[in-house]
């Protein structure tokens, strides 16, 4: 008799076998992508708020996934101890006064815990350290934030339409600015004058800068010793010297004033007809008796001059004025 073998037992058995296989490959998988069978070490972080954060999320460090949230407990009266499983080959990248804040994965996806900061010079964290935390801004806060700037907008839209609208009833200088052509050219000419204006204070701005330096150029030779202007600043005794000129020329300078004042005053007693000089220089007639004495005095002095050559010639005196002559001679 021929016995006829039973192969399902074998074929239940590789099912098995590739159940179990199947089994381990996503035990090792989940455990690679929670880091279950990684060395990690735990640290806490306080919040008032998670915002939805569960058990198993993932834990960021500068971009990089480090760990997971292992636990998440009360603490106090309504705030929240997060216990985060941290990779060890991590810890001596994160700083003990590093700080942690609640994020999302995406815009709105998981919510995940945030490691950021943390200075240099201080040193690693260690197991159970409490790190530093920042409140997180939640869902409720940004849709509050987005109502308010929506607000602001329609606020903003309403104006810009009644302005829009005074604008194009030709209310206001914009109005005018826009839809006349005048007040338009006048506007080009102003800034034309105005471009120009700016152009010339370039100019005054450089040419001042030429005097300014010039100014030094000079200032710096006459602080270079052997010049007169040096000399004359420097030389005490010069100094004095020129002192003592000015004030003999102020002195001088009084004189010239008080005889200036003098001849004033004789010239105006000139102009008077009450001293005999002002007589003389302005009474007609009396000038015209003086010349006439003066033309007499010219008159006499020519006879007398022929009487005294008579008298050389009398012979009665002839012989007095030859002995004048010898004694003169003598």
């Amino acid at each position: 008799m021929i016995t006829i073998k039973n192969k399902r037992p074998v074929i239940v058995g590789i099912f098995i076998l590739l159940g179990i296989a199947i089994l381990v490959v996503t035990i090792f998988t989940l455990g690679g992508q929670k880091k279950t069978f990684v060395k990690s070490f735990t640290i806490h972080a306080i919040f008032n708020d998670v915002a939805g954060l569960n058990k198993g999320g993932n834990v960021w460090f500068s971009g990089v996934k480090v760990g997971t949230v292992k636990d998440i407990q009360f603490f106090g009266n309504s705030q929240v101890d997060v216990t985060l499983s941290i990779e060890k080959s991590v810890q001596s990248h994160i700083r003990k006064n590093a700080r942690a804040k609640i994020g999302s994965d995406g815009l709105i996806g998981n919510r995940i815990v945030i490691i950021y900061d943390g200075d240099s010079t201080m040193l690693p964290v260690e197991t159970d350290d409490l790190l530093q935390v920042e409140k997180s801004s939640s869902m409720d806060d940004m849709l509050a934030i987005l109502q308010s700037s929506s607000k602001n907008l329609f606020e903003i839209t309403s104006d810009f339409k009644s302005i829009s609208k005074k604008i194009n009833s030709g209310q206001g200088l914009v109005s005018a600015l826009i839809n006349d052509p005048s007040m338009a050219n006048k506007l080009n000419n102003t800034l034309d004058k105005l471009q120009a204006t700016v152009s010339n204070f370039k100019t005054v701005s450089v040419t001042g800068k030429n005097v300014l330096s010039d100014l030094k150029n000079v200032s710096g030779k006459l602080n270079e010793p052997g010049n007169s202007i040096n000399d004359l600043v420097s030389d005490t005794i010069m100094y004095r010297e020129i002192k003592t000129t000015l004030e003999q020329l102020e002195k001088s300078a009084d004189a010239v004033a008080a005889l200036t004042s003098n001849l004033n005053a004789a010239s105006e007693k000139l102009n008077k007809a009450d001293n005999a000089a002002g007589v003389i220089l302005n009474d007609t007639a009396t000038a015209a008796s003086i010349k006439v004495i003066i033309k007499n005095l010219e008159t006499s002095s020519k006879k007398l001059d022929e009487d005294l050559r008579a008298l050389q010639d009398n012979f009665l005196f002839r012989g007095y004025f030859k002995k004048q002559e010898k004694a003169k001679k003598q």
